[in-house]
């Protein structure tokens, strides 16, 4: 169910230089959002910017009915969001999209000869999992509601790999850190300023070939999903990705965020909807442009 709100900031922090943690009341988000879903939020009660911005859901406070998104200032529209503070108003539609699946609704399944999958829990018994999640640099942010929800799941191990630039860009490691003692964090830097010197999909891939993954879930920029896309093929691990792309509406009307996927025949393909079949995918059905 999707609805347009009114909502009062709670609060508002610059928790890196340039990347904001925004917080606001909304009772509707609070029961209804799904971790991977996304809200469309007008930075300014305005008509420039004349289009909303779409915004991850990062983090869900269910006793104080409040949500928060985190975003980097990178044009006009989030540069006004960045001067909004506590008690200013504005419109929200949400929540929106496809979000992650979770463990809850089905345990990894690999039938005889085949590949890794998920079926439902009530087909197969329970077994524990190995997860990984996978964020680069602002796509922490959907991963970060997605642990809040795993952190009451049982039988779960859980390998949390945050990658960005260089220390200044690292997002919410501390708070993943004290979300549940079940997270393993592995932070990793490009420039060596922090952690592990190099792409964090280089963790990954000591993981998969150490066979310690049994499913992936990942957000951050295009060519570190693809990178991911093509471990998780390699490994025959399932994973599914939170892709990023700009939109129009939002709600699937002008077909301004479409990506290539996997048609129902062999060797088709059809484009879908991020903003309405995704943002969420399997990872084996994307088609990955050269």
């Amino acid at each position: 169910m999707t609805s347009y709100n009114t909502v009062n900031i709670t609060r508002q922090d610059e928790i890196a230089p340039g990347f904001y943690l925004l917080s606001f009341k909304s009772p509707f988000l609070v029961h209804q959002a799904q971790p991977g879903q996304f809200v469309y939020l007008r930075c300014d009660n305005t008509y420039d910017p004349l289009l909303p911005r779409p915004f991850s859901i990062a983090m869900v406070d269910g006793e104080k009915n409040e949500v928060a998104i985190l975003y980097q200032v990178v044009g006009r529209g989030t540069a006004l969001l960045a001067q909004k503070k506590e008690l200013d108003r504005f419109t929200v539609l949400g929540p929106l999209g496809r979000g992650f699946t979770l463990p809850p609704s089905g345990r990894l399944f690999r039938p005889k000869g085949g590949p890794k999958r998920i079926e439902p829990l009530e087909s197969f018994p329970p077994s524990f999992l190995r997860i990984a999640v996978v964020a680069g640099g602002v796509g922490i942010a959907p991963l970060f509601f997605l642990l809040q929800r795993l952190k009451d799941l049982p039988d779960l191990t859980i390998e949390v790999l945050i990658g960005a630039r260089s220390i200044k860009q690292l997002l919410l490691g501390p708070e993943v850190k004290s979300l549940s003692p079940q997270n393993k964090l592995h932070l990793a830097t490009d420039d060596g300023s922090y952690g592990f010197h190099g792409p964090v999909t280089e963790i990954l891939a000591t993981l998969l070939k150490a066979d310690k993954m049994d499913l992936v879930y990942a957000c951050g920029p295009e060519a570190m999903l693809k990178t991911v896309a093509g471990l998780l093929t390699k490994y025959n691990v399932p994973g599914e990705i939170s892709l990023e792309k700009q939109m129009g509406c939002g709600v699937g009307a002008c077909l301004s965020c479409v990506c290539k996927t996997k048609g129902d025949k062999e060797n088709s393909f059809l484009y879908r909807r991020v903003c309405k079949e995704g943002p969420v995918f399997p990872v084996q059905e994307i088609i990955w442009e050269e």
